[in-house]
């Protein structure tokens, strides 16, 4: 239950992502300095949080002792998650770009085999067919976003955040692993924010050279998400992981808590954009995404009441 709390919470603060991502783009800022400008500000904030205990020193070594890994899912697991999620903000409204990225749910279930070290592990096919309910939904908002857009910017919403829902939890697993418990939740954030600078930087080079300079208005917004999302709402989420990674049941019903993203970033957008109400059909397909995230916790806390040992009493006790 606390980390289905936690999970929540770190929705709620996620959510300020899709909110302020429109905003921007509907303001003409570039996607890419939406991206960049949130790790760029996340690192010396990281460095000040990690610092004050003088616990920096212990994430350099470990970086040192394994670069490739750290590199590698780390740029996967910030980059090709955040890079596709703030590119798809051009092609639809802050919650529907929230709604579709819970794919994520089903990727985490579908990626299980793969990461699993030691016994091998069969996709949780329970979490899948509840999964299932949330892809409807996702579906339907989809449909009905593509009745008022062309296929093509159906598509070019669709297929980053594909990219971005498999590429989230396959960093944040694969790190988990690398990591394997030597490093605390701040100490891993600040790592793959360190590992991931020449993406970040690559792609900055790219934002200058075809956008130009940001505004100083997305200058400040990137840097209420780099607080909000990057720190708060990273850190809760990749506590709560932690603290149930034991257990992959448990695993995908915390990601699946990330579906109350949905309606919060519905209700910012509704308050700080004005922006018009959804049909009467996407609130079916969102209210199908959070009874998906609904059924992910239930289902999980079944199983492990199933799984407690029964006590017996034998001669002697």
């Amino acid at each position: 239950m606390k980390a289905t709390i936690i999970g929540i919470l770190s929705a709620l603060f996620f959510s300020v992502t899709f909110v302020l991502n429109r905003a921007m783009e509907l303001d003409g800022g570039s996607w890419v300095w939406s991206a960049t400008l949130r790790f760029f500000f996340m690192l010396p904030l990281l460095l000040i949080i990690v610092g004050y205990k003088r616990n920096v020193i212990p994430v350099i070594l470990h970086i040192k002792n394994q670069p490739l890994p750290w590199i590698i899912w780390s740029t996967v697991g910030f980059g090709l998650f955040y890079a596709p999620l703030t590119f798809a903000t051009i092609y639809g409204p802050g919650w529907l770009v929230a709604a579709t990225f819970q794919l994520t749910i089903i990727a985490g279930s579908l990626l299980v085999p793969f990461l699993s070290r030691g016994k091998k592990q069969r996709i949780p096919m329970q979490s899948i067919i509840i999964s299932l309910v949330i892809l409807s939904g996702v579906f339907i908002m989809q449909l009905e976003h593509a009745s008022s857009v062309s296929f093509a910017s159906v598509v070019l919403c669709v297929i980053p955040l594909i990219v971005s829902a498999f590429a989230y939890p396959l960093g944040n697993r694969k790190m988990m692993h690398v990591v394997n418990g030597e490093l605390n939740t701040f100490q891993r954030i600040l790592g793959m924010t360190i590992a991931s600078m020449p993406f970040w930087i690559i792609l900055s080079i790219y934002g200058i050279a075809t956008q130009g300079a940001p505004s100083s208005d997305q200058v400040l917004q990137t840097f209420i998400v780099a607080i909000s999302s990057g720190i708060i709402a990273t850190a809760l989420f990749f506590y709560a992981t932690e603290l149930v990674s034991h257990d992959n049941h448990k695993l995908a019903a915390i990601e699946a808590t990330q579906s109350g993203e949905v309606v919060f970033a519905l209700f910012g957008e509704l308050l700080l954009l004005h922006a018009p109400l959804p049909s009467a059909v996407s609130f079916i397909g969102m209210a199908l995404v959070v009874i998906g995230m609904v059924l992910h916790s239930a289902a999980s806390s079944f199983g492990n009441r199933k799984k407690m040992p029964v006590h017996k009493k034998v001669s002697g006790e």
